[in-house]
């Protein structure tokens, strides 16, 4: 299955209000259509567990049926896609260190109803050849990472058990980082993928973010600068500017990226796994030729090291490809993610 260069759908079902009228308002036909004009090969479909079912486990049978117009539209387009579990009962990336509304990973109860919500998913669309399957967008906290690790062999072990076929993603803790993707065990299963997330340096990717803690609200950040800026900058986010601050790196741009992707790229090879970023991208609070200069360096480490990826994201959500702030450079960027694409 082709996931070379793809684009996300965050906003549509997931981190949305959840009403029919948005299902039927946010996505159409012709967007998938549009999107595999511009030369994408494949979709992240974020989905909250909610359109699937209710707080007492009874199915949507209509968000199934949604997923499957989604999918249908993709192979008719000739797109594969991903249905990423965005967020669960009993987990929510927005709530990180909440142990009460976060109870998934120390609830036997939450985990099986995890599990069997997977088995329903793989049960209806295993037989699309179109489709991939991503355990959960983001694990945060430090301390779940062993429990992580039993709970994504148990769902893949169920998962495995109607479709062998199906390829299976999953990535670390900490937001999925780079970093944390030495923590993941060697898989038993074959066709798995290990996934992160990529927006480094966050100073500039989130630059003016209502939601991050401390970020300035009214800076203007350039890409690139130099190290020693972005240092000092980063002081101020905490534990979300401590790669930047812990960094070898003499230089702003690839040389920062590729320490921190080099590293996940082994632990891939030494665990026999393909190494896909399954989100990328920068605000669009950002300046706009500075964001080009971000996109040109992430991609040329992508390409070096054969890293399929999707961006963040088509529509919206603060990071919308086909919203203003992009206009000036939104041919410029999909011809940079479409023009070579990998084998």
């Amino acid at each position: 299955m082709k996931l070379n260069r793809g684009i996300n759908l965050g906003g549509f079902l997931s981190q949305c209000t959840h009403s029919k009228e948005h299902y039927v308002e946010f996505v159409k036909n012709d967007d998938i259509k549009q999107i595999a004009a511009w030369g994408f090969d494949h979709i992240r479909l974020p989905i909250d567990s909610e359109v699937l079912e209710d707080e007492n486990e009874y199915e949507k049978k209509e968000g199934y049926e949604i997923l499957l117009q989604i999918i249908s539209w993709c192979k008719e387009s000739d797109l594969n896609i991903i249905l990423d579990l965005h967020k669960v009962y009993g987990y929510d990336f927005n709530d990180a260190g909440n142990k009460e509304k976060n109870s998934l990973f120390s609830n036997e109860v939450l985990q099986e109803r995890f599990i069997r919500l997977w088995r329903k998913i793989a049960e209806k669309f295993w037989v699309y050849d179109n489709v991939a399957f991503e355990l959960l967008n983001e694990v945060v906290e430090s301390d779940n990472a062993d429990s992580w690790n039993l709970l994504i062999t148990k769902t893949v072990d169920n998962i495995r058990s109607i479709t062998e076929r199906t390829p299976i993603i999953y990535g670390g803790i900490q937001w999925n980082s780079v970093k944390t993707v030495c923590l993941l065990e060697k898989p038993k299963q074959k066709n798995i993928i290990f996934t992160f997330h990529f927006y480094e340096p966050l100073l500039f990717t989130h630059q003016k973010a209502y939601w991050v803690e401390n970020m300035d609200k009214e800076k203007d950040i350039l890409y690139p600068e130099s190290m020693e800026y972005y240092k000092q900058q980063s002081d101020v986010l905490g534990i979300q500017g401590k790669t930047v601050r812990e960094s070898k790196s003499k230089t702003m741009g690839t040389e920062f990226m590729e320490e921190l992707i080099s590293e996940a790229v082994s632990v891939a090879q030494e665990a026999g796994v393909s190494l896909y970023c399954g989100e990328f991208g920068v605000i669009d609070q950002a300046p706009s030729l500075d964001t080009l200069r971000w996109f040109q360096d992430i991609e040329m480490v992508f390409q070096k090291y054969q890293i399929g990826c999707a961006v963040w994201t088509y529509k919206e959500k603060d990071f919308g490809l086909i919203g203003d702030n992009y206009a000036e450079i939104k041919e410029e960027l999909i011809s940079l993610w479409t023009k070579n694409q990998m084998d």
